[in-house]
């Protein structure tokens, strides 16, 4: 695992996208199209705001998403599928696009979706990181042992009121107390993985990452395993790792 460390939230989101755009058209040139997935929430709102503008042939890009709400509607203001309509899929128009559905039959979505994902390897995977470290919505302790592509999981407190903070819900009350996420297994099965993490609200989860083994009690610590994910900070993000720490680490 590398680390990348920027100016601020805006120059971070424009590294990370002229990055993946590069992984992207990596893979199209060498197989004649790119799978890769996204994921969602404020964080990601410069990458996303970059990607789109990158000089990439989208019609040749199949999507993913990480996520979604169990029993949140596609209009809610808080849904995912709603977020990548908006900001990304009804800009670019990709080649395909698989949603994660978590309405009424949401057993069958998750069979279809693992059936699709397993078709042929992901070859990126944007992956935000959460307040309390999770990647996903696979909240600490997350399971690490699953061979599964997608599970049902529970949202923890602090997960929840990140939601309530960013503005995608008006109490804790009305958030979904679960969600469908992609597992970290299948998560680290992509060959490349770029994570976009912004904003003094995160400094604290990444010196937790940064300096500690990787444990499920701190989820995205297992990124440290991957052959090639690069995590893209600025100077708020950063600002509470130790000088010796991020050394290792940076790119």
């Amino acid at each position: 695992m590398k680390v990348k460390v920027l100016k601020d939230s805006n120059e971070l989101g424009k590294e990370a996208a002229m990055f993946s755009a590069k992984s992207i058209n990596k893979a199209i040139a060498e197989k004649g199209k790119a799978r890769i997935v996204l994921s969602t929430g404020a964080s990601q709102f410069d990458t996303l705001k970059y990607l789109v503008k990158m000089n990439v042939d989208w019609q040749k890009v199949e999507i993913f998403h990480l996520d979604e709400y169990i029993g949140l509607p596609e209009d809610h203001p808080a849904s995912f599928r709603k977020y990548l309509k908006e900001r990304f899929i009804d800009i670019v128009h990709p080649g395909k696009i698989f949603f994660v559905n978590g309405e009424d039959g949401f057993e069958k979505y998750i069979r279809i979706l693992t059936q699709n994902i397993r078709e042929e390897p992901i070859d990126l995977a944007l992956v935000g990181i959460g307040e309390n470290g999770h990647i996903a919505f696979n909240d600490p302790p997350a399971d690490f042992e699953t061979k599964e592509a997608y599970i049902v999981v529970n949202l923890d407190e602090k997960c929840q009121k990140q939601q309530i903070r960013e503005g995608w819900f008006p109490t804790t009350d009305d958030i979904p107390k679960q969600a469908i996420s992609m597992t970290v297994y299948q998560i680290m099965q992509s060959k490349v993985i770029v994570s976009a993490v912004p904003h003094k609200v995160k400094a604290e989860a990444i010196k937790l990452i940064l300096e500690n083994d990787i444990t499920a009690n701190i989820p995205a610590t297992m990124l440290k395993k991957h052959r090639d994910a690069t995590i893209f900070l600025e100077k708020h993000s950063s600002a509470l790792v130790g000088r010796d720490i991020l050394n290792r680490y940076l790119a």
